[in-house]
């Protein structure tokens, strides 16, 4: 792969990270409600964590096992969140991953983004499907899911530990040949 890509959207440019987001994204990750509906966001969030997780994102695409890209608002330039894929080449499957500070939240952004992230993994990465999950407490992410077309496959029960509880998975997918179907 080449150097990861700046994608567009009517309202949000999803591009590459840099260090000048450290900052920012400490601030909006550093919600309880954005740790407590992820998997991998602790809470409290730092700076250096933010750090952190920002350096690992450019090895990650040139070992073709992820693209993470930064939310922003084109208009204004502000950061809103994140938004991945988590790529299992061997299989031509991806994780769709993300997260939208909570200032945000309910302005049909996280939808966007997905759509044009899926978008991309289907006709640029070659990918046949991409897959997400969420926390069954939080059905906002799984009607994110239905709006870009996923459709539900299973719930795995108490699948993953995460902050000491014992959580269940919704799990949702989209096959490419749906995806054509949709355009």
């Amino acid at each position: 792969m080449d150097a990861q890509p700046t994608l567009t959207t009517e309202r949000l440019t999803l591009r590459p990270f840099s260090e000048a987001d450290i900052a920012v994204v400490a601030k909006l990750a550093n919600d309880r409600d954005i740790a407590d509906n992820t998997i991998n966001i602790p809470h409290p969030y730092n700076e250096a964590i933010a750090g952190e997780w920002i350096s690992t994102h450019r090895d990650a695409y040139a070992k073709r096992t992820g693209a993470v890209f930064a939310a922003v608002i084109t208009e204004s330039g502000e950061f809103i969140g994140s938004i991945a894929l988590t790529f299992a080449l061997e299989f031509d499957n991806a994780e769709l991953g993300y997260w939208i500070g909570k200032p945000f939240w309910g302005n049909g952004y996280c939808t966007e983004a997905a759509r044009e992230i899926v978008r991309w993994g289907f006709q640029e990465i070659g990918l046949h499907k991409i897959y997400a999950s969420y926390f069954p407490r939080n059905p906002a992410s799984g009607k994110v899911m239905e709006k870009i077309g996923m459709k539900k496959e299973g719930c795995l029960r108490e699948h993953r530990k995460v902050r000491g509880n014992h959580e269940s998975l919704v799990y949702y997918g989209i096959l490419e040949r749906e995806f054509r179907g949709q355009e």
